[in-house]
């Protein structure tokens, strides 16, 4: 009988187990077109707690005012400035991308330009890959490139269309980032209770997920922000038409490990260059080289430090998947999946150590 009563304890604990993986799974099914937004939500969460509890601490016993404060505080250093310049940027966007095209803009002739002040050398390599010619070079480049703009520009129209979409997440990522200031210890108290790990596991997982989102928001973001502005600033000061689109993409490279803000700063210097325009050319190369570049070499160490321990070059492959996955997003999701597999197979390691170590 008792054998009988644990087999029907065995077989009740696998149906629960089923059951609860698959009200799981509807939940995250359910929850899964604001995935984004409750992302952001968490990010606010965790970034703007330490400003949840100063204010706390000045006014106790009034968590709902201080969490709206620091709500107020979001929306007015980091969405209202995001929202101004998101504006200017679909402005500029629109201005390109109609002189694009209307004939303004000629890509394939700025092509032309770039080619004929080619040296030798590169004009053999390109011979031999069948382009002999202007003519080729337009026919192969020109088209392709022009295409390429009109889609970047494109997308940011896009964006501008789709403002009521971008409302309705921003209001879900500030209404839940609302409550998990408010009540983030007892959500947290509550999952560390449900989940099947030790206190010492849990803990470093979480340890490892909030250091790895602060140290991406710093060392990424921040740096993005600094050096896309720098970026912008010294093309208005050299005369390059739209200097804002150009530096909102110097910053969006930015966030790409490895090739940076030289993406869209070293082929713009090589067209100052070959069009004529040399000292331009070389004052963007000395402040792409020196100055934002050193941007990134000087505030990433002081603002991040070596708190990821993750390798560089799981860094650049998780932040290109995490890119090619989820959009902007994946800057974000990429590293903090790969703290997490760190972190787990850390736990793991640690497991399979006290298994095989010799009981005292």
């Amino acid at each position: 009988m008792a054998s009988e009563g644990e087999g029907r304890g065995t077989d009740g604990r696998w149906s629960f187990l089923v059951i609860l993986i698959a009200i799981s799974a509807a939940f995250a099914l359910v929850l899964w077109p604001f995935l984004t937004a409750i992302l952001w939500a968490v990010i606010a969460a965790i970034l703007f707690t330490p400003v949840y509890r100063r204010l706390l601490a000045r006014m106790p016993g009034w968590p709902n005012s201080a969490a709206l404060l620091t709500l107020l505080l979001i929306v007015g250093i980091v969405i209202l400035p995001a929202a101004i310049l998101s504006v200017a940027l679909v402005g500029e966007a629109t201005t390109v991308y109609l002189r694009i095209q209307s004939g303004d803009i000629d890509i394939a002739r700025i092509f032309t330009t770039l080619f004929a002040g080619l040296p030798g050398w590169a004009t053999t390599l390109l011979a031999n890959l069948g382009v002999k010619n202007l003519a080729d070079a337009r026919d192969v480049f020109g088209s392709g490139a022009a295409d390429g703009v009109r889609a970047v520009l494109g997308q940011a129209l896009l964006f501008g269309q789709s403002i009521f979409g971008l409302l309705v997440k921003l209001s879900v990522v500030l209404y839940l980032a609302f409550f998990l200031l408010r009540d983030g210890d007892a959500l947290q108290r509550r999952v560390a209770a449900a989940v099947p790990l030790r206190a010492d596991q849990l803990g470093l997982l979480v340890d490892r997920f909030i250091v790895v989102v602060r140290a991406t928001i710093k060392g990424s973001i921040v740096v993005a922000i600094i050096q896309g502005m720098i970026g912008g600033t010294v093309l208005w000061m050299l005369g390059v038409e739209a200097p804002l689109l150009w530096g909102v993409l110097m910053g969006a490279a930015s966030l790409i490990p490895a090739v940076g803000t030289g993406l869209v700063w070293v082929p713009m210097a090589l067209y100052l260059f070959f069009s004529g325009a040399i000292w331009q050319g070389a004052v963007l190369v000395f402040c792409g080289l020196f100055v934002i570049g050193m941007v990134d070499n000087l505030l990433r160490p002081i603002l991040v430090g070596r708190e990821t321990r993750i390798p560089d070059y799981v860094v650049l492959i998780t932040t290109l998947g995490g890119l090619q996955l989820f959009g902007f997003h994946g800057i974000v999701i990429g590293p903090v999946i790969a703290a997490m597999f760190i972190a787990v197979w850390d736990i793991a390691a640690q497991m399979r150590g006290e298994a095989l170590s010799p009981p005292t």
